[in-house]
């Protein structure tokens, strides 16, 4: 899930935990608004009714007729004579009764006074339908709920847009870092934000990848000025093992003896031979190319490594596209095609199958195995997940270093039983 969804998933939560509380906030408030005004309102109608009934100066029989009259064309106010000379304490009320004239159920509030007539004291009841609070209510939710959808469109709009700049510098900063070689030793250059934050993290990752620039080139350095300093006395031990083997004055044993460093020497001198041919791909000292024959190297390989195969039984199947051609090193790709069959071969159990298809400027090299091999170490350096043949480890990081010399991609898959090296030219 992306930052800005992050962020906007708990505002949106909030908000509408907030408008859900607003509702019966402004119920409460409206309903207190509503009664206090509907009180006034009353109070406002006793005190005309009393003034303009006593305006008219009516005789106690004509009163009682106009009384009568008032009584039925205004059902919501009642006026009747008190009984004696008693007042009644003035009284506020809300009731829900069946209203004849809407002919449902509704609420009312209610006001119950005295009021003087003729220096007499009448009793005064006043209603007024407050169905229109209820109304009110739910256009002023309704108007809430409109609004907040608005401010959350306009949010979510608004800070997408204003993402696009204000994370402009860190999107840049990812794009460098996806396209940084530790290969290349050069450092990468951040582009200037105005961002403390921004700005902040750049500063580190720089010191970092420096750091690291720093560390790969001694290793790099100290691994191949390790392996040229080892080439002479390699040579010179293996020839002096074979001056030794040449010897006729040794006895069996000691010949067998001798005869035993052959084996670990030869492994030593294939590992640094190997680790100088990683050091000068790495450095990019192979840049001389040429038209490569595809489909006539592989034939070539394939019959070099005959005795191999015969060894383990192995059947060979091929589908190799004829007259298939790339620009790339010429002793490079050798290298690169003996050391996969030379894995397929390492990793086939006896009475195995190897098959070989090119086409569509793909290589697809597949051998037959038990089981899926490692695929997160496989180009790995000294990783040898093989104990049937003795390797040095750096066949398939020589691979995978020749493929990335020449822009070429490699994955490994297993299906059915079968080990899949795939290469895209």
């Amino acid at each position: 899930m992306k930052l800005l969804n992050k962020t906007l998933k708990p505002f949106a939560l909030y908000s509408m935990l907030v408008l859900a509380l607003s509702v019966p906030v402004y119920f409460f408030v409206i309903n207190f608004i509503w009664k206090r005004e509907l009180d006034k309102h009353h109070q406002v109608i006793r005190k005309e009714i009393e003034k303009e009934i006593n305006a008219l100066h009516l005789e106690d029989s004509s009163l009682a007729q106009m009384l009568e009259v008032w009584n039925k064309v205004q059902p919501r106010t009642r006026l009747t004579p008190a009984p004696g000379t008693h007042k009644i304490k003035d009284s506020i009320y809300t009731t829900i009764r069946y209203d004849v004239h809407e002919e449902e159920i509704e609420q009312f509030r209610g006001a119950v006074t005295t009021i003087i007539i003729n220096k007499k004291p009448y009793h005064l009841l006043v209603e007024t339908n407050m169905e229109e609070f209820y109304e009110t209510l739910i256009i002023i939710v309704l108007v809430s709920i409109l609004f907040f959808i608005l401010l959350l469109t306009g949010f979510i709009i608004l800070n997408r847009r204003l993402s696009v700049k204000l994370w402009k510098p860190f999107y840049d900063t990812i794009h460098r870092l996806k396209l940084f070689d530790l290969r290349g030793q050069d450092k990468i250059s951040f582009q200037p934000s105005d961002i403390d934050e921004f700005e902040a993290l750049n500063y580190e990752l720089s010191k970092l990848i420096g750091k690291n620039i720093d560390a790969f080139r001694q290793q790099k350095e100290f691994t191949e000025n390790a392996s040229h300093e080892l080439q002479t006395p390699l040579a010179l031990l293996k020839s002096k093992v074979d001056l030794l083997l040449q010897d006729t004055s040794l006895t069996k044993e000691q010949s067998e003896k001798i005869a035993s460093l052959d084996s670990p020497l030869a492994r030593v001198s294939r590992i640094n031979k190997n680790l100088l041919l990683l050091a000068k791909l790495e450095n990019r000292q192979f840049t001389e190319n040429e038209t490569v024959r595809v489909s006539e190297t592989l034939n070539q390989n394939i019959a070099l490594l005959e005795e191999h195969f015969r060894a383990k039984n192995i059947l060979i199947t091929t589908n190799i596209e004829a007259d298939f051609s790339i620009n790339a090193n010429q002793g490079l790709f050798e290298i690169l095609v003996t050391n996969l069959l030379l894995n397929a071969i390492r990793h086939n159990p006896l009475n195995g199958k190897i098959n070989i298809r090119l086409c569509n400027k793909i290589l697809i090299i597949s051998n037959s195995g038990l089981s899926a091999l490692n695929s997160e170490t496989l180009f790995k350096r000294f990783i040898s997940s093989s104990k049937d043949m003795p390797s040095s480890g750096l066949g398939l990081a020589i691979v995978k270093e020749i493929c990335n010399t020449h822009n070429w991609k490699i994955d490994y898959t297993f299906e059915n039983y079968l080990h899949n090296f795939v290469i895209r030219f």
